[in-house]
């Protein structure tokens, strides 16, 4: 995993603001309005060399002293949770709030590195006046401006110097699976189960201090990492904060595994939830299954039940019918192995490399079957293809005129590769360029 900052402090001292900064464009929503940005953000950046992610805890808190009090509280421990590195922003040009010292009450008795930032210090005086902030108990303390970026630099470079140094691992190589899903459909009953079976070896990996468990398994002598981001081990009142640490945590799983195994509930079905994370996964080229979990609790099954299961996802996602689809149950140990089976097959089929020559020959059948449509009264043509990477695979073609082939046509190369060569649950990039 990537070491973490995450980005602490009251409503309307520019946490978004410096989010952006830090990330290099505009992804969080940011306003004057107090407490505008509702939808919490997660990101990744770089620094002299040095990649990281970064988490903006801004966000809409009641006007409820008392409750902007505890969601702030809560905002911060999570992060304390989650992350390598924290800056505590604080409002140069409003000076010391109650709820600084709040904050700062919290983050004093951490032993993470504490970076206190003071933003909005826009001209000298400011930046002068901004050492008030030393009496919240910090040592470090960076006035910046992150509008204009004035002491960014400065900031960014001492951050990267106490982020944990990256460590070649053994584990780094083993194939990652992710099991992701909506809270409560079975995501740590199916790591626990299989984790118990009596056909997979398990060693824990010492350290692990965040709920983004990774776990070694080996199974059938292949080893595994296995990464379950069932949720919060903590108590947390603040339901958003869950939701939105849930949400990080996954988005983080997908980015970093090579198979995202989509848990769903077999009672509560496939929601707009489910397929938005679906989607993420397979922009990020991952290896995907789809996993009906607690399949022992449906009491009405037939020959047809599964197919109709496999519909409900088809027809909601009809460009994703080469996600194989499995029916398990977690609690019985009901073809748990099959997840594993499946995911290996998944990942052999990401490394599947066809010769030029071959694939060539596939595309002049494939064109004689449908030929190309005329555009403008141009014939198109497609001279020549090539799969120019593997794990996962992309396809180049060299066309006359990429920009005019139909979406329909692309869809249709897609389908015929995948009729011949399957790539079950992987993703498939193809690129048409100019020839």
């Amino acid at each position: 995993m990537l070491p973490t900052v995450s980005i602490v402090g009251r409503p309307n001292v520019g946490k978004s603001t410096i989010f952006n900064r830090l990330l290099g464009e505009r992804k969080a929503i940011v306003h004057d309005e107090y407490g505008v940005t509702r939808d919490r953000h997660y990101g990744e950046s770089y620094w002299n060399g040095v990649d990281f992610s970064v988490i903006d805890t801004g966000g809409y808190l009641p006007d409820e002293l008392d409750t902007i009090v505890v969601g702030i509280r809560e905002q911060v421990m999570i992060a304390i949770e989650e992350s390598d590195v924290i800056l505590f922003v604080v409002d140069a040009k409003s000076g010391i709030n109650t709820l600084d010292e709040s904050v700062a009450q919290i983050l004093r008795r951490q032993e993470k590195p504490i970076l206190m930032v003071a933003n909005k210090a826009d001209n000298e005086d400011r930046r002068l006046d901004s050492t008030e902030f030393y009496s919240l108990g910090f040592d470090e303390l960076y006035p910046i401006s992150a509008i204009s970026g004035t002491g960014s630099g400065e900031l960014m470079d001492r951050l990267v110097e106490l982020l944990p140094k990256k460590e070649a691992s053994e584990s780094t190589e083993k194939p990652k699976l992710a099991f992701i899903g909506r809270p409560n459909v079975g995501k740590s009953s199916l790591v626990n189960a299989l984790l118990n079976d009596e056909r997979c070896i398990v060693t824990d990996i010492a350290g692990t201090t965040r709920d983004t468990i990774n776990t070694h398994l080996t199974y059938h002598d292949k080893d595994y990492l296995l990464m379950d981001t069932a949720g919060l081990r903590k108590r947390v009142k603040v339901k958003e904060n869950i939701e939105f640490y849930s949400t990080v945590r996954t988005e983080k799983a997908i980015r970093e595994c090579d198979v995202a195994v989509l848990i769903l509930d077999a009672e509560r079905g496939f929601d707009a939830q489910d397929k938005r994370v679906l989607r993420q996964a397979e922009q990020y080229n991952k290896g995907l299954i789809i996993v009906w979990n607690k399949w022992d609790l449906i009491t009405e099954k037939d020959t047809h039940t599964v197919r109709e299961f496999e519909q409900t996802v088809y027809e909601a996602v009809p460009q994703m019918d080469y996600i194989p689809i499995l029916t398990i149950s977690a609690m019985n140990k009901q073809r748990i192995h099959k997840v594993l089976d499946l995911c290996e097959q998944v990942i052999e089929e990401r490394k599947q490399q066809i010769g030029t020559s071959e694939l060539n020959s596939f595309i002049d059948d494939i064109l004689r079957k449908r030929p190309l449509p005329m555009k403008r009264g141009r014939e198109l043509k497609i001279q020549y293809a090539s799969q120019v990477k593997a794990n996962p695979p992309v396809f180049k073609f060299f066309m006359n005129s990429p920009q005019d082939l139909p979406p329909n046509y692309r869809r249709y190369l897609e389908n015929q590769i995948r009729e011949k060569y399957k790539f079950t649950g992987v993703p498939i990039t193809m690129v048409f360029k100019q020839k």
